[in-house]
Formats: C-alpha cells, sequence, structure tokens
C-alpha cells in the first residue's frame, strides 16, 4: 500500500493540479511566518532560487516531522524581478505599483518542491518560468486591479496567468505547471520512479 501524500499548503491550484492528476492527496497547511523568514533570508544574502527552496522545505519538514510515514510536499514561488522578490501584494496599490515595475519588462518565476518522507526530505525540484509583461495602460490596469483583487492578492507579483492575468503578458517561456506554482511533471516522474504511484 503506497504511503499517503500530504500537500504542506493551502493552496487551491496546488491542490486542484494533483487531485486532476489522480493523486490522492489531502491537505495538512503549514503554519509559517513567512514573512518574517523571508526577511531573515534576504537580510543574510540568499538568493531568490534558495529563498523558494528553504521555504519549500521548512513547510514539508514541518507538516513531515508529525506524519513521517506519509509523503509530504512543501511547496513555494517566488516572483525575481531586477534583483528583487516580489511576495504576495498586501494592497491593490502595492499591486499596482509591482505591476507598473514589470510592465514591458521580463521577471521570472520560480517554484520550489521539496518531498519528505520517514521525516527526511528525499527529493526536490526547483521549476524556472520567464515572463514579459506586454505595455498595458495604467487604465486598464485600475481596472484588471477592481476585477481581481479577491483572487490576484494570493499570488506572488499580483496576478494569475490561468485567470484575466494573461493579458498582462506578451511570451511566457517555461512550464505551465511551474507558473502555476507546482513543477507537476518532474514530481508525478519521481513519484513514479520510487513506486509512490503507479507507473
Amino acid at each position: 500500500m503506497p504511503p499517503p501524500i500530504v500537500l504542506a499548503s493551502s493552496s487551491e491550484t496546488r491542490l486542484r493540479l494533483l487531485r486532476a492528476a489522480g493523486l490522492p492527496v489531502s491537505t495538512q497547511p503549514a503554519r509559517l511566518d513567512e514573512e518574517a523568514i523571508t526577511a531573515s533570508l534576504m537580510a543574510e544574502g540568499a538568493s531568490p532560487r534558495d529563498l523558494a527552496d528553504t521555504l519549500a522545505e521548512m513547510k514539508a519538514r514541518k507538516i513531515g516531522e508529525r506524519s513521517p510515514g506519509a509523503i509530504v510536499l512543501g511547496c513555494d514561488q517566488v516572483l525575481e524581478f531586477k534583483g528583487r522578490v516580489f511576495g504576495k501584494p498586501a494592497t491593490p496599490d502595492l499591486a499596482r505599483t509591482q505591476l507598473q515595475a514589470m510592465r514591458g519588462q521580463t521577471h521570472r518565476l520560480l517554484s520550489s518542491v521539496v518531498l519528505y518522507h520517514e521525516a527526511q526530505p528525499q527529493w526536490r525540484h526547483i521549476g524556472e518560468a520567464r515572463l514579459t509583461m506586454r505595455d498595458f495602460s495604467d487604465d486598464w490596469l485600475d481596472g484588471y486591479l477592481n476585477r481581481n483583487w479577491d483572487s490576484l492578492r494570493h499570488s506572488a507579483g499580483g496576478y494569475l496567468l490561468e485567470e484575466e492575468g494573461v493579458r498582462l503578458f506578451s511570451a511566457v517561456e517555461g512550464d505551465y505547471f511551474t507558473i502555476l506554482g507546482l513543477p507537476l511533471l518532474p514530481l508525478l516522474g519521481y513519484l513514479g520512479l520510487r513506486g509512490f504511484i503507479p507507473s
């Protein structure tokens, strides 16, 4: 009998992706003070890539130590733009400022997943995508924020590519699942290789 799979997150998008792939997954959100951890890591000079990986591992470890028999997935996504990290915007004004800064420019999304089993990290992967925003107008941006604030405030950078946020972009390079916050194909490959899911 394969071990249960637990997502250490409250992300509805990640849960939906895993269940759509046929995985019997449950959720146990790992409660971390991500803002404080991020600030501490950035003060120590951590790269955006290291930041995404560390946060994903901390989430997986927190749940994995309580459920050592389970396969626990910790995930995190970081938006990097010109050496700065943009998180989930706290207000529409902050979202507007972030999106205006990235207008007409290219940024990176780094999506990390760390798999814990038997209270140890067993596997990790960081997917990367590059997204270029079009030169949208301030009027359109204001309407976008008004129409979509309830959903986009939960996303790094202030947009969701799977919703109206796709209209912010002129080009996207990278794996769609990575953009949604979960490098799904490498994860499924590893789970199959280990015999955790039928393959």
